[in-house]
């Protein structure tokens, strides 16, 4: 596979919905707290808290001290290295797919 090798942690905090929901609201919003964020989600602001954690430990987002809590943004960088990983492994799998299409065309042709 061409570009970045695929960091499975990575892959994984980005691959929860609840997660790809907050990257979306943090990015929107200009950053967000825990308590913020759990305004906005069908999840406790336990369960924001713990979510922020696995962005937090995969470089996805960085905390600030803000009054009694902790403010949240998305490290941009980091962000484009799994859009980076996601472009190659989908130009990847393209390719796998265009080259089973074309073995499967050929055995119809010999068939028919």
């Amino acid at each position: 596979m061409s570009g970045a090798a695929v960091d499975d942690e990575l892959w994984s905090a980005v691959g929860d919905p609840t997660r790809r929901r907050m990257l979306d609201l943090l990015l929107t919003g200009n950053g967000g707290t825990a308590t913020t964020l759990s305004e906005h989600l069908p999840v406790t602001r336990q369960a924001v808290a713990k979510h922020l954690g696995v962005l937090g430990r995969v470089g996805l987002v960085h905390a600030t001290p803000s009054g009694r809590e902790r403010r949240y943004g998305v490290d941009e960088a980091q962000l484009a290295r799994a859009v980076e990983q996601l472009s190659s492994v989908g130009a990847a799998w393209d390719a796998r797919l265009q080259r089973i299409r074309r073995i499967a065309e050929t055995i119809q042709r010999e068939q028919g």
